[in-house]
């Protein structure tokens, strides 16, 4: 057996809590660094906020409930990676250059640090701006991040839990 912690990945279907119903689509509109966010208002002018980054296939849309259900504690933004949603192809569609996209908008909202969540390809390109850009990232969260040619290995899984605070 093991002499250290294992990790367990669960999957499981999304259960509505009981008197839940589904947000709107925030508004959004095209930005001048070429793509299209939406936003929910903004509650508190101190919160952090948050930048959603959507996975392949996907779009801000993705984000539209989780973005309702945390607008109070942190105002939230969601873009469209170029060649998705709304926003127009881009000439390049590279991690690094959706990485380049997620970092003009930080920088043209001058909100940062920020949170950063990113899903599947989102999440592999929020982790290129997180490793390039920290000063934008104030924490990062990954929802099951698309990581090509990296592989965890259980070997691996001590290193990566040691970083996990205790509860």
């Amino acid at each position: 057996m093991f002499n250290s912690p294992v990790a367990v990945i669960i999957e499981s279907s999304f259960v509505e809590p009981i008197g839940f119903t589904p947000f709107a689509a925030w508004p959004g509109g095209e930005e001048p660094h070429g793509t299209f966010v939406r936003r929910t208002p903004v509650l508190d002018d101190t919160a952090t906020r948050t930048v959603y980054v959507h996975g392949l296939g996907g779009s801000s849309l993705n984000w539209t409930d989780l973005m309702g259900l945390r607008m109070a504690a942190s105002p939230g933004i969601a873009l469209d990676l170029p060649g998705f949603g709304r926003s127009a192809p881009a000439s390049r569609h590279t991690l690094d250059a959706h990485a380049a996209s997620v970092v003009a908008l930080i920088e043209a909202e001058k909100c940062g640090p920020v949170d950063l969540v990113g899903n599947s390809m989102g999440g592999a390109a929020s982790i290129l701006v997180a490793a390039h850009r920290p000063d934008l990232v104030r924490s990062l969260t990954l929802i099951g991040p698309a990581l090509p040619g990296q592989r965890l290995r259980v070997e691996h899984l001590p290193i990566v839990l040691a970083g996990i605070p205790r509860v």
